[in-house]
């Protein structure tokens, strides 16, 4: 709701935000890359406050790209604000994987999870029946550490199908506190589980997380790594090398 977005404005951004979608589609397919169509709740807290929205939302999402095998659905990104799995997020997953289902039978579903998606944890025993849904598992390294890790390893032990939708590599307000070997930690444990995971952000934004400092011209990325943050070097290493 927040920032020009969707829900805001009697709709004034929907058309803008639905351009940017089918831009970013096509070019990740051309490109041979999964596209995550986000559905970004953060301010808003309780995903069922735009639930209507939501569904009507990923119901065209799915009827345009029932037949692309590279499109990803996270529809609920980060719950928070003590709403709970069984409190209203399991309830709002099951009528907007409802709703994609109608139109794509098996893209993968990525439901979010409460306080900003690190309560994985809820949904043990109590998952959807739809097979091809995946849970939200967020981190930032200097923030979410032992505890976080041993989470998950519990939830993985018990055969929860988990992806990490996002992470930095710093605190969880995205700016300070920038720590390599936490985040060298997180990523060892999820390669060794094989748990996927995408690092937030591959932006110019003023703070730690993001990957190119500040001011860069992104129309006009150059090579290696003159352009990039700490954070941006650490990723990019990273990935070149795993």
């Amino acid at each position: 709701e927040e920032w020009g977005g969707y829900c805001t404005e009697n709709g004034k951004y929907q058309a803008q935000a639905k351009q940017k979608v089918k831009t970013g589609v096509e070019n990740a397919k051309s490109l041979g890359m999964y596209a995550i169509i986000d559905w970004h709740v953060l301010n808003d807290r309780n995903p069922n406050t735009y639930k209507a929205d939501a569904i009507k939302f990923f119901t065209e999402m799915a009827q345009t790209y029932k037949d692309y095998d590279n499109v990803i659905y996270e529809i609920c990104n980060e719950p928070n604000g003590g709403i709970t799995w069984t409190g209203g997020i399991k309830s709002y997953c099951q009528s907007v994987v409802s709703a994609i289902r109608k139109y794509d039978s098996d893209a993968i579903i990525i439901c979010g999870t409460g306080t900003w998606s690190q309560d994985i944890d809820q949904v043990l025993g109590n998952k959807l029946s739809d097979k091809n849904c995946v849970y939200a598992l967020h981190f930032y390294a200097n923030t979410h550490t032992d505890w976080l890790r041993n989470r998950l390893k519990n939830c993985y032990n018990k055969g929860l199908p988990v992806l990490v939708s996002e992470f930095g590599t710093c605190d969880a307000s995205g700016n300070g506190g920038y720590n390599s070997a936490e985040s060298t930690k997180w990523l060892k444990l999820l390669d060794s589980l094989k748990v996927g995971y995408i690092n937030w952000s591959a932006c110019g934004k003023s703070e730690t997380a993001s990957a190119f400092n500040s001011g860069t011209n992104l129309k006009a990325i150059k090579s290696g790594t003159s352009q990039l943050t700490a954070s941006g070097k650490f990723i990019r290493d990273w990935y070149r090398n795993h």
